[in-house]
């Protein structure tokens, strides 16, 4: 072995007659993506190391020393001025080596029972871990200042739509209330999903457990862990909870992508429902009058990134016998950019709700096109005594009719109307206007005012 190698030896260079190519080194290390682990790999290390001194296996001497330069690493670390290492790899041999350098033996000691694969697996948990709970917390944010937006337009009038085409009558609240609906089920995932991921894997060692007296549950209590992985080899050797948090992640980008797609048609001139404020919008190069929502555009096209992380990680684990495989390496990057894309796109659309501009008179407006309340009319027939299917028969002739005559259910006459019914009476023009429409569907889930506030008190509470 040569002088120089010995100055860069890895932690197993002893077991090599030479040293690793420098091509090698750059496809292998991770140190410059997974650095981001830091302070949680500190974190568990200290954990690491109470228990081991309350074991007896360390001494508090020992342990008090490893704390110290913990302490010491951690401030470096914050302050930019730790010298992270290609040669040593990963985040956990640079911060072990800067622990060994300023303690000595007793850093040598910290590995004591324990091995890369538990000790990445754990970081890694802590880190999804602490990443669920802000997304949860971004998600109750973003439901806040939808459930703000609705409230401000609880009996804002206009079309709902099946198929792109004007279906009933809706209010804008009840609409917004549908993603505060679904963003709310990305929490509750998201919150199952940490029950899986707060499980411990240190003390799997490399694949087998150890031979020293170790304590996981005292580790386990002492970083808020529910339990411990049960199995040596399943702790260190899957990454299913990564792939669930993804999976999840995937979800809350649909949720995103949907909205998106809806603001950004309601943005056109050609339907002018909304206008995003100027903030989240930018301009062409080469039209001047252009306004163009670009953070909801790009939110779309970034869901598609965060679908391709969770196509990575599945695909990344299917062919892996038990138990740790390098391949695991490659699974930080995909779950950093989810998490990553996630957070920033939760906050800016949480600014960005409240940047809506609501143009009521344009909704409206689009809400007395295509027949809206052609259904309250059949629904009216059906109360009146007349089976459903002949009541759809009837109101389909009329809608006919006034297709043919220009002209709104609502404009008809009642002559005109008892034409298609003999059973419509002048009592018909209450349910045919946009507000009776709306309001006649008062019960839970439906879009009535009334409920639509009901509704914004429920998610207050849960809120809280």
């Amino acid at each position: 072995m040569t002088e120089q190698f010995s100055k860069k030896a890895e932690a197993w260079s002893a077991r090599f007659s030479e040293p690793v190519s420098d091509l090698v080194k750059r496809y292998t290390a991770s140190v410059f993506f997974d650095k981001r682990l830091a302070m949680f790999d500190i974190q568990g290390s200290l954990a690491h190391a109470e228990m081991l001194a309350a074991q007896g296996i360390i001494s508090d001497a020992d342990r008090a020393e490893i704390e110290r330069g913990m302490a010491q690493i951690k401030a470096e670390i914050e302050a930019g001025s730790f010298e992270w290492l290609l040669d040593l790899e990963d985040v956990h041999l640079n911060i072990e080596k800067r622990l060994t350098e300023l303690v000595g033996d007793a850093g040598k000691r910290l590995h004591t029972g324990r091995s890369r694969n538990d000790q990445v697996a754990t970081d890694i948990r802590l880190y999804v871990r602490a990443a669920i709970d802000d997304v949860v917390a971004l998600l109750n944010s973003l439901r806040g200042a939808l459930t703000d937006l609705a409230e401000r337009h609880f009996d804002t009038i206009m079309p709902g739509f099946t198929h792109l085409q004007v279906a009933q009558p809706i209010t804008f609240g009840h609409h917004m209330l549908a993603y505060v609906e679904m963003f709310g089920r990305d929490a509750e995932r998201m919150l199952d999903a940490r029950r899986r991921v707060n499980r411990l894997p240190l003390g799997a060692a490399a694949l087998a457990g150890t031979t020293f007296p170790i304590d996981r549950l005292r580790v386990a209590q002492n970083l808020g862990f529910e339990d411990v992985c049960h199995n040596s080899l399943d702790a260190v050797s899957d990454r299913d909870f990564a792939i669930e948090f993804t999976a999840a992640a995937s979800l809350v980008m649909m949720h995103v992508s949907r909205m998106s797609e809806e603001l950004v048609m309601w943005m056109s001139p050609r339907v002018g429902f909304i206008d995003i404020a100027d903030r989240f919008c930018t301009g062409s190069s080469i039209m001047p009058q252009k306004k163009n929502p670009d953070v909801p555009e790009l939110a779309r096209g970034k869901t598609g990134r965060v679908y391709g992380h969770l196509a990575s990680l599945l695909t990344l684990m299917k062919g892996q016998p038990l138990a740790y495989n390098k391949d695991n390496q490659e699974d930080k990057e995909p779950l950093f950019d989810t998490v990553d894309t996630v957070l920033d796109t939760l906050r800016i659309f949480t600014d960005m709700a409240g940047g809506i501009t609501v143009k009521a008179d344009n909704m409206r407006a689009a809400a007395l096109q295509g027949y809206a309340t052609a259904t309250d009319l059949a629904d009216y027939l059906v109360k009146k005594g007349l089976p459903f299917r002949d009541a759809h028969e009837a109101v389909a002739h009329a809608v006919r009719a006034c297709d043919s005559a220009g002209v709104d259910l609502s404009e008809m006459s009642l002559e005109t109307l008892r034409g298609f019914s003999p059973l419509i009476e002048d009592d018909v023009f209450a349910v045919l206007t946009l507000e009776g429409s709306v309001a006649a569907r008062d019960h839970v889930g439906g879009t009535a005012p009334n409920q639509v506030r009901k509704a914004i008190e429920r998610v207050r509470g849960q809120l809280k």
